[in-house]
C-alpha cells in the first residue's frame, strides 16, 4: 500500500474528477503550483489510463519532474499508456543524469525505443552516461552545468551566466576550464558576485579543487561531497578533462539505497533491488530464503554441540536451564559489535588497517561486558535459590533417574552461579570479539562487510558458547553434578 502525502491525499479526488470530466485546463492549473512529489504521488494512486491523460496536460517542464519521482513499476506503465511520442517529450526535458537513470531503470526494448527517438545533441549525452560502468560516478552525472575561461571579465563569467544558467543543474558552482577542456578550478557563486567586475577570472582562483573520477564507485561520491560539504563535485577523465557534475540530490539518492542496502543486509537476507511495495512474494521468498536455510544449517552445528554433551545434561538438568541465557548474550554481544564496526567503515570513521585498534578496543569492552553480565548472572542464581530452593524438600530432587534437578542443588548453587558467571564472562568477550573482526576480515578478501548480519555472528557465536559454557561446567562442577 502506497504512502500517500496528505497534500496528495486532499487533491487525488479532486485531480481524478478533472481527468474524468475532461477539464483539462482546470487539472494544469490546479496542478502546476503543486510540489512534483505530490503530483508523482497523485499520478501514482490513478489507473493508468487516467494518469496519462493527466500526464499529458502537464506543463512539460513539470512533467519532466514529476517523472522522476514516480516508482519505476509506474514509469513503465505510464510510458506504455503515453505512446512513444509523448514518452520522448517527458524524457527529453529531463536533466541528463536523470534521463540515464530512469532509462537504466526500463526494459530494455522500451528504453531502446525511447534513445532512438531522442535529439541527436540528448541522444548523444545519454548514450555517453549510459557507457559507464553501473553504479560508476559516471552514471551520476549530468552535463548539464556552467564552464568559464580564465581569461574572461568577473563582468562576462556573469553575462554567461545569466544566459546559460537557466539550462544548468545548479549555478552554485561554475567551472572553469581550459581551451582543451581540462578543469582548473571551481568557484562559488558568491566569489563570482563579490569580485570586482573588471578583474579577471584568473584573479579570484587558486586552482584548488576536489573532484571525481567517473569510474570511480558511487560511495566514493558520497564520501567526497559529505566529507568536503559540496552542493557538487566535477567528474574528469584520467586526463583532467571536465566531463560532468554530480550534485547532492543525486548523491543523496545513493547514500539512501546504500544505507538500505546495508540495513536488509545485516537483516539476514539479500538486498532488495525495488521497493518492498512492490516486489512480488516470490521474488520477496527468494531473497529471505537463502540466507534462512543457510542460517538454519548454520544451528544445527548448535544441535551437534549439544549432543556432543548429552551425557552431561543427562547427569545434571539443571544447567541446560541456563542455555537460553548463556545463548542469548553471546549472540547479542556478538551482533552489537559487528553493528557498530560496519557502519563505522561504511562512514569512513576506521579502515582496515586500525583492526589492532579495533581488537584491543573491544577486548576491553567485552571484557567489562562479561564481567557485568556475568555478575547479573550470579546475583539471579543467588536470589533464585533464596527465594525458591529453600521451599523445596530435597527428597523431591530428581525429575529422573540419576538426575540432578532444580530442587537438589542447594548446597550447589554456589558453584551453579560461578559456572553461569565465568562462561558469561568468556562468551561476551568471544561474542564480542567474533563480531568485531569478521568484517575485518571480510574486507580484507573485498567482500561487502554487511554480509555479516547480526543473525550469522550470532549463529556462528551461538555453537562456540556452547562449548565454552560446557567446558566451564565441566571444570567447575566436576566431582559433584558432573
Amino acid at each position: 500500500m502506497m504512502s500517500m502525502n496528505p497534500t496528495a491525499q486532499l487533491l487525488e479526488p479532486e485531480v481524478r474528477e478533472l481527468i474524468r470530466d475532461g477539464q483539462y485546463a482546470e487539472l494544469r492549473a490546479a496542478l502546476h503550483h503543486v510540489l512534483p512529489a505530490d503530483v508523482a504521488d497523485i499520478f501514482s494512486a490513478l489507473e493508468p489510463a487516467d494518469a496519462a491523460v493527466g500526464f499529458r496536460f502537464l506543463q512539460r517542464d513539470d512533467a519532466a519532474e514529476v517523472f522522476t519521482y514516480l516508482a519505476p513499476e509506474k514509469q513503465e506503465q505510464l510510458i506504455r499508456k503515453l505512446g512513444s511520442q509523448d514518452a520522448v517529450r517527458v524524457i527529453e526535458g529531463m536533466s541528463g543524469d536523470d534521463r540515464a537513470r530512469i532509462l537504466d531503470e526500463l526494459p530494455e526494448a522500451v528504453a531502446q525505443g525511447i534513445v532512438a527517438s531522442l535529439s541527436p545533441e540528448d541522444r548523444k549525452a545519454t548514450q555517453a552516461i549510459l557507457g559507464y560502468p553501473p553504479r560508476s560516478v559516471g552514471r551520476l552525472m549530468t552535463p548539464d552545468y556552467i564552464r568559464i575561461k580564465p581569461e574572461w571579465t568577473i563582468a562576462q563569467a556573469l553575462d554567461h551566466l545569466r544566459k546559460f544558467g537557466r539550462d544548468a543543474e545548479t549555478i552554485n558552482v561554475v567551472y572553469v576550464v581550459d581551451d582543451k577542456g581540462v578543469l582548473i578550478d571551481d568557484l562559488r557563486l558568491r566569489q563570482l558576485f563579490l569580485a570586482d567586475p573588471t578583474h579577471t577570472v584568473e584573479s579570484i582562483m587558486n586552482r584548488s579543487f576536489v573532484a571525481l573520477k567517473a569510474d570511480q564507485p558511487q560511495e566514493e561520491a558520497v564520501r567526497l561531497l559529505t566529507r568536503y560539504d559540496r552542493v557538487a563535485l566535477p567528474v574528469i577523465d584520467s586526463r583532467g578533462s571536465l566531463l560532468g557534475i554530480v550534485t547532492h540530490d543525486d548523491v543523496a539518492d545513493v547514500a539512501q539505497r546504500e544505507v538500505t542496502e546495508d540495513i536488509q543486509k545485516m537483516g539476514g537476507m539479500e538486498a532488495l533491488d525495488e521497493p518492498y511495495t512492490s516486489i512480488s512474494v516470490l521474488r520477496l521468498v527468494k531473497k529471505r530464503g537463502g540466507w534462512l536455510a543457510a542460517l538454519f544449517l548454520g544451528e544445527l552445528l548448535t544441535a551437534s554441540a549439544m549432543s556432543h554433551y548429552q551425557a552431561e545434561l543427562e547427569k545434571a538438568a539443571v544447567i541446560a536451564l541456563f542455555l537460553p541465557l548463556i545463548i542469548s548474550s553471546g549472540g547479542n554481544s556478538g551482533s552489537q559489535a559487528s553493528t557498530l564496526i560496519i557502519r563505522a567503515m561504511a562512514v569512513g570513521e576506521i579502515t582496515l588497517k586500525q583492526w589492532w585498534w579495533v581488537l584491543k578496543r573491544e577486548l576491553a569492552c567485552g571484557a567489562i561486558l562479561g564481567v557485568l553480565l556475568g555478575l547479573i548472572g550470579l546475583l539471579r542464581i543467588h536470589v533464585w535459590q533464596w527465594i525458591g530452593f529453600a521451599n523445596y524438600d530435597s527428597n523431591k530432587a530428581y525429575v529422573s533417574e540419576g538426575a540432578h534437578s532444580i530442587y537438589d542443588i542447594s548446597g550447589l548453587y554456589h558453584r551453579i552461579g560461578l559456572t553461569v558467571g565465568v562462561a558469561l564472562v568468556g562468551i561476551v568477550l568471544w561474542g564480542t570479539l567474533c563480531g568485531a573482526m569478521l568484517p575485518f576480515i571480510l574486507r580484507k578478501f573485498k567482500l561487502d562487510p554487511a554480509t555479516i548480519s547480526a543473525p550469522l555472528v550470532a549463529t556462528l557465536v551461538d555453537v562456540t558458547g556452547l562449548i565454552i559454557y560446557f567446558s566451564t561446567a565441566l571444570s567447575i562442577l566436576r566431582g559433584t553434578l558432573l
